[in-house]
């Protein structure tokens, strides 16, 4: 069987599809003839010729818009046709989240355009006299797919279309093909299985349809939903078990990175290598985060053996020649932790590994994430408030996940996150301690915005409206792009609304501000410390704190900051310092003035990254512009003890 096999915009250009590199390794064990067409690359070297398209445009319809839906709205034109009254009502959605005038007219071109796109590409997959069409539809994808879908099927009728990916799951699934009779096969979950049984039964019925009375081969296939010989929909029922970490197959690639290098987007961005070690989440299985959809219907964590996830690394550096890896697990195994991880180190690739964890991660275990060459991590932080953390259900404290930025810095990892809002049950009090303590932290890395939470398919959120969220509806972009009734779009949609909860929106721009003041502070903020066991030094630069640099030497204080590595209520350190209450107090609150501690719900932690620049020691940078021994004036209760030298700034 001739197999070709589509990933379509606006999936990420600069690594292959996992999710394809399986498929293809599956059907080529079965002796299929596959090509995987890269039609993502596809429309870049199209648009590029049409317009003034760039990388930032690519990315605002694959990314920051997804919330949006603009990625797909534009490919609906090439699915319907053109409606300028649907482009007005667009438009003005763009405008109303924030879209920028160029984005609202990009939008509007590609809207235009990419009807021609989809002939194009269409006459191209139909040359190739494919059998069957596979498509793998994830977030923006929906519509460039189907698009192309219902015009291969007008061209060659005798092509088989199918389709999968988590678009594809549960009641979306159903609803996809429901909706669109173009659409032959739809797979709904995991693939490894359904996909070369589909395979098979279409070697034994290469119609691809049966009638009412004889339905075996396809009826077989876990998740399949197909068609009777008369057209109607038919679905079986999904698996019940999620796959065996043994058989989740490995990735081919082949194709790929010599398509990438002749892709115009190959100058955009360097490419990169994905790779899976688990599925599901270890944390979810126990405590699902109220918001979170991104499992579907699997939760249940599984992960490769730690010998095969580093061979298949290994593997797949070796034989495509490269070091960066994203690791698309929605979770850290922790095993890895002390079997991958060592020997990705002793091996001595110098790889660079993106990671996705969970933020109560220790100082040593982002040192050993680090060491095997993990650049960035996205450590699901969300929050810095307590309260709001546990209406999440996400299992972490304020202070935890603060612990968690200022180690990932001090172990040379970027960690990546978002600020979110918009839980039930939070208050304005959630957010204005948190947003006071801000400036303590301009040296470390600051989230990429702030936003107010989704209701996503999956998440508790959708399935249990006593916690807060009621009357959902499908997110205004459904109905934007598909002419379809509100039964259906709501049977189709991954993202609804309903009344928003917890802060209002003019609150919310106290959080917006606060984080993009954070932002623009962050590339010339610096606050570390070197522990010279007699004494420990602080090195501040921060616009807020107007010192430069701070020496602690007396004991209790030496004690104290040392203690602070981790996060302690007032009664513990009270209790492991031997001081009064009046004491550990008059010192918490001196170095919140100063912004050497961040304290949330009670607890409290020290702020300082690890300095790992001997040059800070030198004398010069440590004289005080008042000359030496200066001392710094504190705000606050009187303490016992020598006085803080710093220098001010």
């Amino acid at each position: 069987m001739k197999i070709v096999l589509l990933h379509m915009p606006w999936g990420p250009i600069e690594v292959p599809s996992l999710a394809l590199g399986i498929l293809k390794n599956l059907a080529d064990q079965r002796g299929h003839q596959v090509e995987v067409r890269h039609a993502n690359l596809d429309f870049v070297d199209w648009i590029v010729e049409q317009t003034d398209f760039t990388l930032t445009d690519y990315q605002f319809f694959a990314e920051s818009s997804y919330f949006q839906g603009a990625g797909d709205w534009v490919f609906s034109s090439a699915l319907y046709d053109v409606d300028d009254e649907r482009a007005d009502r667009f438009a003005r959605l763009l405008a109303l989240n924030g879209a920028t005038e160029e984005q609202i007219s990009m939008s509007d071109l590609l809207y235009r355009k990419l009807p021609g796109f989809i002939s194009d590409l269409a006459d191209d997959v139909v040359s190739l006299e494919p059998d069957l069409v596979g498509f793998t539809s994830t977030f923006q994808q929906n519509t460039a797919s189907l698009a192309l879908a219902r015009l291969i099927k007008q061209r060659r009728p005798a092509a088989l279309t199918a389709f999968g990916g988590a678009n594809c799951d549960g009641d979306q699934g159903l609803a996809l093909h429901r909706n669109f009779a173009f659409m032959d096969y739809l797979i709904r979950g995991e693939g490894e299985v359904a996909f070369p049984m589909l395979l098979d039964a279409l070697a034994t019925d290469p119609s691809g349809r049966e009638s009412a009375e004889d339905i075996g081969a396809f009826a077989a296939v876990p998740g399949l939903c197909w068609r009777l010989a008369d057209g109607r929909s038919r679905s079986n029922a999904m698996a019940t078990k999620p796959l065996a970490p043994a058989e989740i197959a490995a990735p081919d690639y082949g194709g790929f990175f010599d398509r990438y290098t002749d892709s115009v987007a190959g100058s955009w961005a360097e490419p990169r290598l994905v790779v899976e070690g688990a599925r599901g989440c270890w944390w979810g299985e126990k405590h699902h985060c109220t918001f979170c959809g991104l499992n579907g219907s699997f939760m249940q964590f599984r992960s490769k053996s730690p010998d095969r996830f580093f061979r298949e690394i290994v593997e797949l550096a070796e034989r495509y020649q490269l070091l960066d890896f994203f690791v698309v697990d929605n979770i850290l195994d922790m095993v890895y932790l002390e079997s991958v991880m060592p020997r990705l180190t002793e091996a001595g690739y110098d790889l660079r590994l993106h990671h996705e964890v969970k933020s109560n991660l220790r100082r040593h275990q982002f040192q050993r994430l680090g060491e095997a060459g993990a650049v960035s991590l996205q450590p699901g932080i969300e929050s810095l408030s307590n309260h709001v953390l546990h209406l999440m259900d996400k299992g972490v404290t304020g202070c935890q996940n603060v612990r968690a930025l200022r180690d990932a810095d001090s172990a040379g990892v970027t960690a990546v996150w978002n600020y979110l809002y918009g839980f039930p049950g939070e208050t304005l009090a959630d957010y204005t301690s948190v947003i006071d303590q801000l400036p303590a932290l301009h040296h470390l890395v600051p989230p990429i915005g702030a936003g107010r939470i989704a209701i996503e398919r999956f998440s508790p959120y959708f399935d249990r409206p006593e916690l807060g969220f009621q009357q959902l509806r499908a997110a205004p972009q459904y109905a934007a792009t598909y002419r379809l009734p509100d039964q259906e779009l709501d049977d189709l949609a991954y993202i609804f609304t309903s009344t928003p909860q917890g802060i209002d929106d003019d609150q919310a721009k106290l959080l917006s501000v606060a984080v993009q003041a954070w932002q623009d502070g962050y590339p010339g903020s610096r606050f570390a410390y070197h522990d010279l066991t007699d004494r420990i030094l602080l090195i501040s630069r921060r616009p807020a704190h107007n010192w430069g640099t701070l020496e602690l030497r007396d004991d209790f204080e030496l004690a104290m900051f040392r203690l602070l590595d981790q996060p302690r209520s007032l009664p513990t350190l009270v209790r492991q310092t031997g001081r009064s209450e009046a004491e550990v107090e008059s010192m918490l609150n001196s170095w919140l003035l100063l912004g050497i501690v961040y304290t949330d719900d009670g607890n409290y932690l020290q702020v300082a990254t690890e300095a790992h620049n001997q040059a800070l020691l030198r004398v010069d940078n440590r004289q005080l512009p008042g000359g030496p021994g200066a001392t710094v004036q504190l705000a606050g209760p009187e303490r016992e003890g020598p006085e803080y030298v710093a220098a001010t700034g």
